[in-house]
């Protein structure tokens, strides 16, 4: 595959979407905080790097759709972030809709 086309592909990748849902204890992030990934390696800067080592782990079955584990909605990952009192993050892949309204959060780069 040529560059050309292989960035072509790139760009085909979804964004994906991800919303801290639960706080248990301190964290320097608040529940419904949300973050856009513009592609599977893009760290958000204000991301703390605990919570992106774990999400860091699944965006690549995010952006290619595979099932999540969660029995009520298989286009949701859950994860819990490696303080023992830390927090709860949903990711999936971004709607089109939230895609433009990127002024209310974060975007990372590829």
């Amino acid at each position: 595959m040529e560059r050309e086309a292989y960035l072509n592909e790139w760009k085909k990748l979804s964004p994906i979407i991800i919303t801290m849902t639960r706080k248990s204890g301190l964290c320097n992030h608040e529940p419904g905080e949300t973050f856009v990934l513009k592609g599977p390696y893009a760290k958000p800067p204000k991301l703390c790097y605990a919570v992106w080592h774990v999400l860091s782990l699944y965006t690549w079955r995010v952006v290619l759709g595979f099932p999540s584990w969660e029995p009520d909605d298989e286009t949701v990952y859950r994860l819990h972030c490696p303080c023992e009192t830390g927090t709860v993050w949903e990711m999936r892949k971004a709607k089109a809709e939230e895609i433009a309204s990127e002024g209310r959060v974060d975007a990372g780069a590829h």
